[in-house]
């Protein structure tokens, strides 16, 4: 049995004994059983695996081994064929399913550097910590398991292991609707582009989702040599511009001094903007430590956005007095409710106004539907039993947070008429066909609106 200390091995384990074994050119289910020839422990690893037709396949791996010591006693890890616990997420199928974890081992190969010596894989593993994440998803490949191997050791931290790239960031698009912030780690180019589509759909849905993807070594920058898993040309800014404009910041990271830097100002744009976020983290990086990564980093601080007093108390009075002048006035949810985390106090709303309330199909779960005043979903001519009749009838709604395209109007079908309609946006009241009033913040009009209606 061959003898390896670094974590990484255990994530290649993983990848050889998963029904899918994607980006590596080898097809087929594989048995647990392989072999790791390493006669001196600073050459090429060969890793040989037999899939169950009998046919042997090998691949070349370049890995660092790390030797700990503790107690005195210098360790090194066993690499065995036993296969990691998986967790008891969702309804916890056996290991053939598409979703393992990967959890953090209590092992000394799990040990990289001395508390003392920080590292960039460090600080990004505990910056996903101080923001609430405690689970990210991934794909492993090259590029990556320096920082996996990093995530892994971060003991608030389980690595869910993904069977493709564009699960991993669907799957971060849901983990971001619950908890209000995702995040993926991908491979460069060949992993970051099978994402794309996740990450899109997090942008037109207004998530905060980070897409960490593992990049070419940092001194590959200038000689720009064609790599693996790329498209073939030598650009390495290739998937940078796929994703600029599905995300509402970037971050290169090659060189370490600006790093904290980087990743900083990129997770607190995610979180302002309620949007996707790039990084790009170099290979070769991850690992290495740097006087800027010693001391634990100080927890984010987002300053709350407020709205305009002024411009809010007259979008309130305008409301209020538009609605309380109607006979049958109705409050319609909308999807943005979410983003301007604004559900509670849409419901606040209606319990203390007593209208009648409605949501739109793409805000079913966002208000709870056996509030006493529930009536359904509002969707044009294929809304709930009776709703679509008692809002299309109403003198006067409340529409929060709604997005009127082709599908959620059924082809624009509504009989929703503007003159009659308060619009409340995130960051933006318009009552009727009248006044529009800038810089007021929903959540905040909704609870001021509960004082007048």
């Amino acid at each position: 049995m061959a003898q390896c200390s670094n974590t990484t091995l255990d994530m290649l384990q993983w990848r050889l004994q998963s029904p899918v074994f994607p980006n590596n050119g080898i097809k087929g289910p594989f048995c647990c059983s392989f072999t790791i020839n390493m006669p001196n422990p600073h050459e090429h690893r060969v890793v040989q695996a037999m899939n169950i037709s009998g046919e042997h396949h090998s691949q070349n791996l370049r890995t660092n081994v790390v030797d700990s010591s503790i107690d005195g006693n210098k360790i090194v890890g066993d690499f065995n064929t036993r296969k990691p616990t998986i967790n008891n997420v969702g309804n916890g199928r056996p290991h053939d399913e598409a979703v393992s974890i990967v959890q953090r081992s209590d092992h000394p190969a799990a040990i990289f550097r001395s508390p003392e010596k920080g590292t960039l894989g460090g600080y990004i593993a505990r910056r996903l910590v101080q923001i609430g994440i405690t689970d990210v998803f991934a794909v492993p490949g090259d590029s990556n398991l320096t920082l996996l191997d990093h995530l892994i050791a971060e003991p608030g931290l389980n690595l869910i292991g993904c069977c493709n790239e564009l699960n991993a960031g669907y799957a971060a698009d849901g983990y971001a609707r619950s908890r209000g912030v995702g995040a993926c780690v991908l491979t460069f180019t060949v992993g970051g582009l099978s994402a794309l589509n996740a990450i899109a759909g997090a942008y037109s849905e207004n998530l905060p989702l980070l897409c960490i993807v593992g990049g070419p070594n940092s001194n590959y920058y200038g000689a720009n040599p064609c790599l693996h898993h790329t498209i073939g040309l030598p650009d390495f800014s290739q998937e940078l511009r796929c994703f600029e404009p599905v995300t509402c910041h970037q971050a290169v990271v090659i060189d370490l001094e600006d790093a904290h830097e980087q990743i900083d100002a990129a997770i607190v744009t995610a979180l302002r903007e309620s949007k996707p976020v790039y990084i790009l983290i170099s290979s070769n990086l991850a690992s290495i430590p740097h006087p800027s990564f010693i001391h634990k980093p100080i927890p984010f601080f987002l300053i709350p956005r407020k709205s305009n007093p002024m411009c809010l108390e007259a979008a309130v009075e305008a409301a209020a007095a538009f609605l309380n002048k109607a006979a049958k006035p109705v409050l319609v949810g909308g999807p943005k409710l979410r983003v301007a985390k604004a559900c509670d106090a849409f419901v606040e709303l209606a319990d203390a106004c007593d209208y009648a309330l409605a949501v739109m199909p793409s805000a079913k779960g966002l208000v709870p539907e056996n509030h006493r005043r529930f009536i359904g979903t509002y969707w044009g001519a294929v809304s709930t039993s009776i709703c679509a009749e008692i809002v299309e009838s109403a003198d006067a709604y409340l529409c929060a947070g709604p997005i009127l395209d082709d599908l959620t109007s059924v082809g624009y079908s509504f009989l929703f008429k503007k003159e009659k309609a308060v619009i409340v946006q995130p960051q933006r009241v318009v009552i009727g066909d009248g006044p529009t009033f800038g810089c007021v913040l929903m959540k905040g009009f909704l609870q001021s609106t509960c004082q007048k209606a």
